[in-house]
């Protein structure tokens, strides 16, 4: 990864003793929580590698806790995270996973909501505090929660990149990285863009005209 800033090497305030096991962790569980748009009814977070060898001592759990309640990275409230997820009525269930993962710093959360949404979401923790989302609802991805993030579901039709990025540019919104999967050729797509400059009710106004959208998600873990 190229760092940023010299903020991206040294870690973002914090609660907790590790900017990869901690931060980072956050980072992943707010992610997640802000993709299913809502505070979830359930939570099943599965741990690989380090994380799952560790994730207890440094404080992993609270942290992706944390994040699924919507808590940044340096919320005080972080180290009671999973006591006050019980008080909310939130059912949380660890579980520690084997097999092939992308890093050795990885988490697989899935959420679901008391309205029936639902969210499978695969995220590593890299190091300093930054993350990369890189699995969302089976879609293979790359998205680092730096900027503004835009998570776009829609259908695989000609035409859709140019329409979404027509009304981006109109906004005058500069796309920093964009990454985009399909499940089959004229499917369900998902489109992701990292933005330079906030998200705007406008531009959602304006991508929910296009037509082959279905549903469109906002990541801003620094607003």
């Amino acid at each position: 990864m190229r760092f940023k800033d010299v903020f991206s090497i040294i870690g973002p305030a914090m609660v907790g003793p590790s900017s990869s096991h901690t931060a980072g962790a956050a980072r992943i569980g707010r992610s997640a929580r802000q993709l299913l748009g809502e505070q979830p009814a359930e939570a099943e977070v599965t741990f690989y590698g380090s994380f799952a060898a560790t994730y207890a001592g440094h404080g992993t759990d609270c942290a992706i806790v944390g994040g699924i309640l919507d808590y940044a990275t340096d919320d005080p409230r972080i180290p009671d995270a999973i006591d006050l997820a019980a008080e909310a009525g939130v059912i949380v269930r660890f579980a520690e996973g084997k097999g092939l993962y992308p890093h050795p710093n990885t988490a697989r959360i899935k959420l679901r909501s008391e309205a029936g949404r639902s969210l499978d979401m695969v995220g590593t923790s890299i190091g300093g505090g930054n993350i990369e989302i890189v699995e969302i609802n089976g879609f293979h991805v790359k998205m680092t929660g730096i900027y503004p993030t835009l998570v776009i579901f829609h259908s695989d039709w000609p035409g859709v990149i140019a329409d979404i990025t027509q009304a981006l540019k109109q906004q005058h919104s500069n796309i920093g990285y964009m990454s985009v999967d399909r499940k089959s050729r004229s499917g369900d797509a998902l489109t992701v863009l990292e933005l330079d400059t906030p998200i705007t009710t406008t531009i959602i106004r304006q991508l929910e005209q296009c037509e082959a959208v279905h549903t469109i998600h906002i990541i801003d873990l620094n607003g």
